[in-house]
């Protein structure tokens, strides 16, 4: 009998911990697969985050780095200037990112450092409890903001898209999501043209991708799927924010 499905060699045969209907396992099977396809598996260096994805490191076939909380924009640059012969992805959830991290993700961008940024938003911190993150929605409820987000108190949710395409920088932004057969498609082709940037040496590159999170929702998986359709892509729509290939044709 024919194999149809297996796992992609740019994965390790490690039983992945992600609570179900989460979007990570997804994200992680596509870039496993681009690894491949791309064959840029041997020299690809890859940033964990902190979050649920921490142990990212357990489950790419490929180097991985566990930096400090937020820092891997900056350890992603100091690899690629080290060795710019290695493919180096930093994959950020949301409070990784645009929390502790805002900082380094931004001033990455302005430099146009070549390296590709995979960013997780499922609009909660989920790994610590479902406290209010930077993404989440206004009105959404949280541990941290049990009426739902209060734009007076707490501000308005951080579009990050938006927030480096105002900047000179950035080569390539996208903003995508994961939970239709269709916008995975659509992922895995922006994942690809994120990691394509950096092996032609064109520069920083970032995918948002809008994700499911069940568990910190307090909703089912398919309720979850429903609300980023109905709820998250109204207030972040998918769509190419930068492309400066345009500029180079």
């Amino acid at each position: 009998m024919k194999k149809l499905f297996s796992r992609p060699d740019g994965l390790t045969p490690t039983l992945m911990r992600y609570c179900p209907g989460c979007g990570h396992g997804i994200v992680h099977r596509m870039i496993g697969e681009l690894l491949v396809e791309l064959d840029i598996r041997e020299r690809a260096v890859g940033i964990a985050p902190v979050g649920c994805s921490v142990f990212a490191d357990e489950y790419f076939n490929c180097d991985m780095i566990q930096p400090p909380h937020g820092r891997g924009p900056a350890v992603s640059t100091g690899i690629k200037r080290s060795r710019p012969d290695c493919i180096v992805f930093s994959y950020q959830g949301d409070g990784d990112l645009a929390a502790i991290g805002t900082a380094e993700i931004v001033h990455a961008a302005a430099r146009n450092e070549n390296i590709t940024v995979i960013f997780i938003n499922n609009a909660i911190f989920g790994m610590t409890g479902g406290q209010m993150a930077p993404t989440t929605l206004p009105g959404m409820k949280s541990t941290t903001s049990v009426k739902g987000r209060d734009i007076k108190k707490q501000g308005y949710p951080m579009k990050i898209c938006e927030m480096l395409a105002s900047l000179d920088g950035p080569y390539y932004l996208e903003r995508c999501s994961v939970h239709t057969p269709k916008n995975v498609i659509k992922t895995k082709k922006a994942l690809k043209i994120a990691f394509l940037n950096q092996v032609n040496e064109k520069g920083f590159s970032l995918i948002e991708i809008l994700s499911m999170c069940p568990t910190g929702w307090g909703i089912t998986p398919v309720e979850a799927k429903k609300y980023i359709e109905e709820a998250m892509k109204p207030y972040y729509p998918l769509g190419v924010f930068r492309d400066r290939s345009k500029e180079d044709a």
